[in-house]
């Protein structure tokens, strides 16, 4: 055992502090040896049930690597700077020598050195936050205040990218946009169109100029980029139907591979610009794709290795984080860490973060003439982590009835405000539609009012 590490448990038995191992930060990661550890977790966990430290001679007993030095006068910061001194070293040596480092550079230097060096820069601040003795518990008004305003000024003047507006602009209205550093939960009955929603939402940030990460677990390349020309040819009003409604090119029939004369040709134009077409940018994995990663480690290396505004992860129990038992073995606690975990790495990346989730059939409600109606999932049906629905800025309820051609979306869940919020939508989602309805003028116009 290190001589610091002696003496810091020697002088918080002698007097009795059980408090000093939190206030200094120190963690069973700080400590580089086994007898070190070993210490730490009894005196640990005798405090936890007996609410005071043991003796140096039960201490003694318990633990052969603990050597007691009575009437320690050296402080206790120092002493535990001492210690985060020696765990930056060890961390350090075990990132080089283990080969990590050499990893690092396999993978990214010989294609792109400012990559590596931004990756390594990270792993480093990792390191320096995680030996760091913290005297401050926060920021005061006085440090605050400037930095404020001038974040305020920045927005005002439309220089900040912090926010996004929304597809539709009573939903931008009503919740002022998507926010760096918020997640946005979209719950859904199976088959209802989240992934669909999805689409539209990626349309408007990538016209926006974001740069759009998404995960898409449960649908192939080829089957989302269908919806996604659907949806831009859509927007764009590229087609009028027979009704007179603007409307894009037919999804199926770029699925059946069916396309003829004028579409198809508007088609492979869209095609042979869809690199150029967008302001913004997007990374995009696939159902069965070989880049497809589904773990939170791989999201936070990912990161850290490209500039991203906007995560979307569809839906989110394709992450293998939210199965299998967490490290205190409790039923569902690998998701409900999963959701802190995913809240977490977006906070710290300051990106908007999304995810889907599937809500629980209920039984169908129908109107009088026999059509299923309406209906926004509740929070109660989902089944999945209520952690998950807990970090969610804004929970969105989604819900369509594909014959009716309308769709409706509402928020659950507003930090904000905005709860019972309900926005009807027209929904053809075969051409590409997903907007709001039209109102005031452009509603009379349909009537040739």
């Amino acid at each position: 055992m290190s001589q610091h590490a002696n003496l810091l448990f020697s002088k918080i038995i002698d007097e009795n502090n059980p408090q000093a191992l939190v206030k200094y930060g120190i963690t069973e990661r700080d400590l580089t040896t086994d007898g070190e550890r070993a210490t730490y977790r009894f005196i640990r966990d005798y405090v936890e049930k007996n609410g005071q430290v043991p003796s140096y001679a039960t201490v003694t007993a318990q633990c052969p690597a603990f050597i007691h030095t009575p009437m320690v006068s050296d402080p206790y910061e120092y002493l535990a700077k001492q210690i985060k001194q020696q765990s930056a070293v060890s961390q350090f040596e075990a990132f080089v020598n283990e080969g990590e480092l050499q990893q690092l550079f396999n993978e990214y230097g010989e294609k792109d050195m400012q990559t590596f060096i931004d990756v390594l820069q990270k792993e480093l601040e990792s390191i320096k936050m995680n030996t760091n003795i913290r005297s401050k518990i926060g920021r005061t008004l006085d440090e605050i205040k400037s930095d404020f305003k001038a974040e305020y000024l920045k927005r005002e003047e439309g220089k900040s990218s912090k926010r996004w507006n929304t597809p539709f602009d009573q939903l931008t209205k009503v919740i002022s946009g998507w926010f760096s550093g918020d997640v946005y939960g979209i719950m859904a009955e199976s088959g209802r169109g989240k992934t669909y929603l999805i689409g539209v939402i990626v349309d408007s940030l990538l016209r926006q100029g974001a740069t759009v990460l998404l995960k898409e677990f449960e649908v192939k390349e080829f089957v989302f980029f269908a919806r996604l020309v659907s949806i831009i040819t859509a927007v764009d009003e590229t087609f009028t139907d027979e009704l007179g409604r603007k409307v894009g090119i037919p999804n199926k029939e770029i699925l059946s591979g069916s396309l003829e004369d004028i579409v198809r040709d508007k088609f492979i134009e869209v095609i042979d610009a869809l690199d150029s077409y967008y302001p913004g940018k997007l990374y995009f994995q696939g159902k069965s794709d070989k880049s497809l990663t589904r773990t939170l480690d791989d999201l936070e290396r990912e990161l850290l290795t490209s500039a991203v505004d906007v995560v979307i992860l569809d839906p989110f129990y394709g992450l293998t984080d939210v199965y299998g038992k967490n490290a205190n073995k409790t039923a569902g606690g690998a998701a409900e860490y999963a959701a802190t975990r995913f809240e977490q790495i977006i906070g710290d990346n300051d990106v908007v973060g999304f995810y889907t989730v599937q809500a629980t059939v209920e039984k169908k409600q129908t109107d009088e003439d026999g059509e299923r109606e309406l209906k926004i999932p509740t929070r109660d049906q989902v089944k999945t982590s209520k952690r998950l629905l807990d970090i969610a800025t804004n929970l969105i309820g989604f819900d369509s009835v594909e014959k009716q051609h309308i769709a409706m979306l509402g928020i659950e869940k507003g930090r904000n405000g905005g709860e019972d919020f309900r926005l009807e939508l027209t929904a053809l989602f075969d051409y590409g539609v997903l907007r709001e309805l039209p109102t005031g003028e452009e509603a009379a116009k349909q009537f040739g009012f």
